[in-house]
């Protein structure tokens, strides 16, 4: 059984014991959070409407971060030069169950 969810502007396939990184959320490790569900299938059923009362429970694992992106400008015969770098904070979450 797994279920597609939505966490933040994503959408990922999870199953029961999964660990995920999703956009970072409050909250520390050990608490409990609940994913809103796009999609649940189990073996051959699959269920797309009537979600209102699905959801999935997961548990915070800790923090992490994504990999470093440099973003670099650059304007010929101007002498123009910028550099910038961006990493992204995720959030670890594990999958305790799928209520559908």
């Amino acid at each position: 059984m797994y279920a597609i969810v939505k966490a933040g502007s994503t959408q990922q396939k999870v199953a029961v014991g999964d660990v995920i990184e999703i956009d970072r959320v409050d909250g520390e490790a050990g608490s409990s959070l609940t994913l809103p569900v796009v999609l649940v299938v189990d073996g051959e059923k699959v269920t797309s409407t009537g979600l209102d009362k699905a959801s999935v429970s997961a548990e915070v694992v800790g923090a992490a971060k994504g990999p470093k992106i440099i973003i670099q400008k650059y304007k010929n015969k101007t002498g123009y030069k910028k550099r910038q770098g961006h990493r992204q904070k995720y959030t670890q979450v594990k999958v305790t169950a799928i209520n559908a």
